[in-house]
C-alpha cells in the first residue's frame, strides 16, 4: 500500500479571507500560501501548523458557489489537543456556534467536543486518552 498520511483536507468556504483569519485566530494555523487572484473564479488557501508540514487544510473558494452544501462539505475536522477543559472554555469565550453542551468521553478515556467554523463546518477538538493527565 502506498498511502502514507493525510495530505490535506479541503473545505469549501464562502469568504476566503474571513476563513483564513478564523483558522489563524482560533486554531493557531499559519497561512502558507494562496493560489489564484481576487478576480479568479476559484481561489485556494493552504493552512498549516506552526513548525509542522505533515498535514495541510485547503480552503476552497468558488465565485459561483452560493450553496456550499450542494458540492459537499467536509463532515468534520479533528484536531488533537491537550488540556481539553481549557480549550472548551476558550472556545466558549470566543462565542462560536455549535459548541457541544459538554465534553464527551469515549470508552477508552479519550475526550472530545465539537464547534462550528465560519461556514458551519464541524470542528472537533480531541484529546486522546494518552494525553489525558
Amino acid at each position: 500500500m502506498s498511502v502514507h498520511k493525510i495530505e490535506h483536507i479541503g473545505i469549501y468556504v464562502s469568504a476566503l479571507e474571513d476563513s483564513i483569519e478564523f483558522y489563524i485566530r482560533v486554531l493557531n494555523l499559519k497561512h502558507l500560501y494562496t493560489l489564484g487572484e481576487v478576480e479568479d473564479d476559484v481561489r485556494l488557501a493552504f493552512m498549516g501548523f506552526q513548525g509542522q508540514d505533515s498535514v495541510e487544510i485547503e480552503l476552497i473558494w468558488k465565485k459561483d458557489a452560493p450553496d456550499l452544501a450542494s458540492e459537499g462539505r467536509v463532515n468534520h475536522l479533528a484536531f488533537t489537543v491537550s488540556h481539553i477543559e481549557q480549550e472548551y472554555s476558550r472556545i466558549a469565550e470566543l462565542g462560536l456556534s455549535g459548541r457541544s453542551a459538554q465534553i464527551q468521553s469515549l470508552s477508552n478515556g479519550s475526550r472530545y467536543f465539537f464547534f462550528n467554523g465560519p461556514d458551519g463546518e464541524r470542528i472537533e477538538f480531541f484529546e486522546p486518552a494518552r494525553l489525558t493527565p
